[in-house]
């Protein structure tokens, strides 16, 4: 059988409930790009998975709509607590599309490792810039687009460190890991940093902070061989 995200969310929700380094650190860098508080904003968190973004967003205050096209994943997000003071609600909906979002209502977008999911990048970007005020914000993460292209593999010569060898980086499209413990073998969309970047400023966004974190401590001491690489690119983008 093939995977896709509804086959692997009890494997995924379970993974970040028991803890994963990773997704935490990739949370703590999306968090890094919004207000430390946010009471009063409205939020949307695109992708949302089984919530871990959403929460604490919704912890600084804001009120939240997650939203994923995965039924079991949203299952599973509506399992877990709120993480108040805000609130959180979530729907099925297409990132594409978000039908269930109204036009000119939301502070910020939030999209925590998932428009590298979404099958139509500019139709999703088209959508989120609907849903946004004058001078929202979308404030994105993705598997860095280098370091984690199609392919990449680690390897190790005798005595030396573990280096990673950059994959198909100009072969954008689909294409599954053959990681069985991997989320990709769910599927991903494989971009350039310049097809996010450019994709951005041709739907009116305004580009406001390009970040390419360090792995944290408890990445590096969890994956050693990840010391020295970003895993993730982080993009704060204001609607003109």
């Amino acid at each position: 059988m093939t995977d896709s995200w509804d086959t692997i969310a009890d494997w995924y929700a379970g993974l970040l409930r028991t803890g994963s380094v990773m997704h935490e650190f990739n949370c703590n860098v999306l968090l890094k790009l919004l207000p430390d508080k946010l009471g009063g904003c409205r939020v949307l968190d695109l992708g949302c998975g089984e919530g871990i973004v959403a929460r604490a967003v919704a912890a600084r205050g804001a009120s939240v709509a997650g939203i994923d096209p995965s039924p079991r994943m949203i299952e599973h997000a509506r399992a877990a607590d709120a993480g108040g003071p805000g609130t959180v609600v979530y729907a099925v909906d297409d990132g594409c599309v978000l039908s269930t979002v109204a036009t000119n209502s939301l502070n910020w977008v939030t999209a925590g490792l998932s428009l590298n999911n979404v099958p139509d990048l500019d139709a999703a970007l088209a959508a989120v810039r609907r849903v946004l005020m004058a001078r929202g914000s979308l404030a994105f993460t993705v598997p860095h687009p280098c370091f984690e292209a199609p392919h990449a593999a680690w390897t190790q010569a005798t005595g030396r460190p573990v280096r990673r060898i950059v994959g198909d980086y100009l072969a954008e499209g689909f294409w599954r890991s053959d990681n069985p413990e991997g989320a990709r073998r769910a599927g991903n969309q494989h971009r350039t940093l310049s097809t996010y970047l450019t994709a951005l400023v041709r739907h009116g966004f305004v580009l406001e902070t390009v970040t390419e974190p360090s792995p944290s401590a408890q990445v590096v001491a969890a994956q050693p061989h990840r010391a020295g690489l970003p895993p993730f690119l982080a993009v704060r983008a204001r609607r003109a």
